[in-house]
């Protein structure tokens, strides 16, 4: 039998735990070291801009819903399809309406732990 850590869906919940809790550190633990973030369409970040952008997230203050539609395993890597929203009222006023469906990349450490290789929330969508 398998705990739910040894599911790679398992990272959905980890995710969004440390999202909804503004842990930036925790987030960051979510990927590897070298993991991309696609935060918009055709740009891709890792390391510090990767910090960067899930901060500029963080600052908005809302909390982010998701579903995992899918998972597709191959030994340590798998492929997360995930439909998330981020909607409310930033501390600015701006009325915030974020939301897609991920496909995910991502794969288990020597230590055990599901981290992002890929973490594109935007999926198939195109670049404006």
């Amino acid at each position: 039998m398998t705990t739910s850590h040894d599911d790679p869906a398992h990272l959905v919940t980890t995710f969004l735990a440390a999202f909804n809790d503004g842990d930036a550190a925790a987030l960051e633990q979510a990927y590897e070291p070298q993991g991309l973030l696609i935060p918009r369409p055709g740009i891709s970040v890792t390391g510090a801009e990767r910090s960067a952008a899930n901060a500029h997230l963080l600052d908005m203050g809302l909390p982010m819903n998701a579903r995992l539609r899918h998972v597709y395993g191959a030994g340590d890597i798998a492929l997360l399809i995930v439909d998330w929203s981020l909607r409310g009222t930033a501390p600015d006023g701006t009325a915030v309406d974020l939301h897609g469906t991920a496909t995910d990349v991502v794969r288990r450490g020597a230590d055990g732990v599901w981290r992002y290789v890929i973490d594109n929330p935007f999926g198939t969508a195109v670049p404006s």
